[in-house]
């Protein structure tokens, strides 16, 4: 057992020294961390999505900007689509499950928002059609993917983790959030 929880850790670093090396990725992530940065002195909101993992991470990071990562500080306005659960499951029942997220942002997005739709096969489509609301209604998508970018690459801004197993690919997303995070906090309220 001990071998495999070696290899397991062993995996998750391996993956993230490559990533470490990809000065590609990170100049994409300071890109996306700079237009959050813009989105909200603008007055804009930060809009999430994702399923499973990715939804769990959706709202993990729109909880550290609403609430805080390092210290102290105003909220920010981020939102996690879908976790009002009465409108995922009116619109689930009523307009199909691939419209869940887009259903909510056309209802809560305006021009100068930005989403950050996450999924791990860039192929999900209720997270596609949110991207592509997104696109249609002025609002800066970014899409956080695993190694072929799937769909939402031709669609979106798209950050993609050079890894295939999906569980190490989230590892490396709910990072690649902290970052954005810490990044926003730092620059917009001056504190290390």
């Amino acid at each position: 057992m001990i071998e495999e929880i070696y290899s397991e850790i062993k995996a998750s670093a391996d993956l993230k020294q490559v990533v470490l090396a990809d000065t590609d990725l990170q100049q994409r992530l300071a890109e996306l961390a700079e237009s959050c940065i813009n989105t909200i002195k603008s007055g804009g909101r930060i809009f999430f999505c994702g399923n499973g993992g990715s939804f769990a991470d959706a709202q993990h990071l729109a909880a550290e900007l609403v609430s805080r990562l390092r210290f102290n500080r105003d909220a920010l306005p981020a939102i996690a689509l879908g976790t009002n659960s009465s409108n995922l499951t009116a619109i689930g029942n009523d307009y199909g499950y691939e419209q869940v997220f887009s259903r909510e942002l056309k209802a809560l997005g305006r021009p100068g928002d930005l989403l950050i739709a996450i999924s791990t096969s860039g192929n999900s489509p209720n997270v596609l059609m949110a991207a592509d609301t997104a696109k249609n209604m002025n609002i800066n998508a970014y899409a956080w993917t695993g190694h072929s970018g799937g769909k939402l690459a031709s669609v979106c801004h798209c950050l993609k983790v050079p890894s295939s197993q999906t569980d190490k690919i989230q590892e490396v997303h709910i990072m690649m959030g902290h970052i954005v995070c810490h990044l926003i906090e730092k620059t917009l309220f001056s504190q290390a």
